[in-house]
């Protein structure tokens, strides 16, 4: 089987994020995305408080991707204590399905960065980087392909092509915060959990 690991803090998760799920679905021919909420990140670890909680966060993603049949959502990182590293989460998925191909999605900035990551050779050898670039007019493309012939010596990077996002979990709760519709911009669902729970509200 192909199973693809598609982190993030998702807070809140929102249309791109389920748009973007699909998209990889069909162009890598998954049989399943495995949505990985993150736990605490290396580079967030000094963050004194974020928006909303893991429970949280987990329960957004459940209802936003409840209807995709391919997806399945993980607590993994966040039922880990400390600090959550992706080559610990990539070993455990390798371990539970050590004969599937596994692919890692990351953006265009995370593969610029990839080889300052804890450990990242072994995260080659066990999975395949599924890079997306979120720049519209595709300039980025030239440093990212350099990227990834630098790393393609420790093992496979691909691109996938997708549409741009073009609303972010910040400005989304920025609009909470100011009392403004994000209906357009978040699964109706999810809407209604964060009214009910009063996420992201000063």
């Amino acid at each position: 089987m192909r199973r693809a690991i598609f982190g993030g803090s998702f807070d809140p998760v929102h249309n791109g994020h389920v748009s973007l799920a699909s998209e990889l679905h069909k162009a890598l021919q998954l049989d399943e995305v495995i949505v990985m909420p993150t736990g605490v990140s290396p580079f967030k670890k000094d963050m004194k408080r974020r928006p909303a909680s893991g429970a949280d966060r987990l329960e957004m993603c459940r209802l936003a991707f409840a209807d995709m049949h391919f997806a399945m959502v993980s607590d993994h990182e966040i039922s880990q204590k400390g600090v959550s590293y992706t080559v610990d989460t990539v070993r455990h998925f390798h371990g539970l399905y050590p004969n599937d191909e596994l692919f890692l999605l990351v953006g265009g900035d995370m593969l610029m960065s990839f080889d300052r990551w804890k450990s990242w050779q072994e995260i080659l050898s066990l999975c395949n980087l599924a890079a997306v670039s979120r720049e519209r007019d595709g300039t980025d493309m030239d440093n990212l392909e350099k990227k990834a012939a630098e790393l393609r010596r420790f093992g496979k990077v691909i691109f996938v092509k997708t549409e741009p996002l073009d609303i972010s979990s910040t400005e989304i709760r920025e609009k909470i915060i100011k009392n403004c519709d994000i209906s357009c911009y978040v699964p109706q669902n999810v809407v209604k959990y964060i009214l009910e729970n009063r996420l992201y509200q000063e």
